[in-house]
């Protein structure tokens, strides 16, 4: 079984800049892809990015393609998600899942809270 816990959230005026972490643990040799995933209030859980565990190779969702970096750091077991020009419609709590690319698996983690002020 894998344990994945996210971090790094924030408040940040518009156009700033954060970077999230997600930190795997457990059963790691069974990861495919790690993706995260965001909900804001009232809407449903969207994808926003994938990594291939093994490999480097990207997803992204067309909201955020040129401003958000999705990133892994093996020696760390951490996926990194840096998100740059940041606006007010990126406020939701944001998910990383370890399943197969834009379809999570397993349970889910508390989420890291990214509020973007205008």
């Amino acid at each position: 079984q894998v344990q994945l816990v996210e971090s790094g959230g924030g408040l940040v005026q518009a156009g700033g800049s954060l970077r999230l972490s997600c930190a795997a643990s457990g059963r790691t040799v069974s990861i495919d892809a790690v993706n995260w995933f965001r909900q804001a209030p009232g809407k449903e859980r969207e994808f926003v990015a994938a990594i291939i565990w093994r490999g480097r190779i990207t997803y992204y969702a067309d909201s955020v393609k040129g401003r958000f970096t999705i990133s892994r750091d093996n020696a760390k077991n951490t996926v990194y998600l840096q998100m740059n020009s940041l606006k007010p419609e990126d406020t939701a709590v944001y998910y990383c899942n370890a399943g197969p690319v834009k379809s999570p698996a397993g349970s889910w983690g508390q989420g890291t809270q990214v509020t973007v002020s205008s």
